[in-house]
C-alpha cells in the first residue's frame, strides 16, 4: 500500500502547486488590472480638474500679484 501511496501523494502535491500557480495568476491579472483602472481614472480626475480651471478661470496667480504689491 505505501508503494502506492507515494505516487499519489506527488500527484496530489502536482495538482495543488499547479493550481496555485494558476491563482496567482489570476491574482496578478486582477491586480493589474486595478492599477491600470486607478491611472485611468486619476488622469480622467486630472484632465477634469484642468477642465474646469480653465472654464471658471483660475485667480491664483492673480491673488499672488495683489499681495506683492502691498
Amino acid at each position: 500500500m505505501s508503494r502506492h501511496l507515494l505516487p499519489a501523494l506527488l500527484l496530489l502535491l502536482s495538482t495543488l502547486l499547479h493550481g496555485c500557480s494558476v491563482v496567482g495568476a489570476a491574482v496578478t491579472v486582477a491586480s493589474t488590472a486595478v492599477s491600470v483602472t486607478a491611472t485611468v481614472v486619476e488622469t480622467t480626475v486630472d484632465v477634469a480638474a484642468a477642465g474646469v480651471d480653465a472654464a471658471v478661470g483660475d485667480d491664483e496667480d492673480e491673488d499672488e500679484s495683489e499681495d506683492k504689491d502691498d
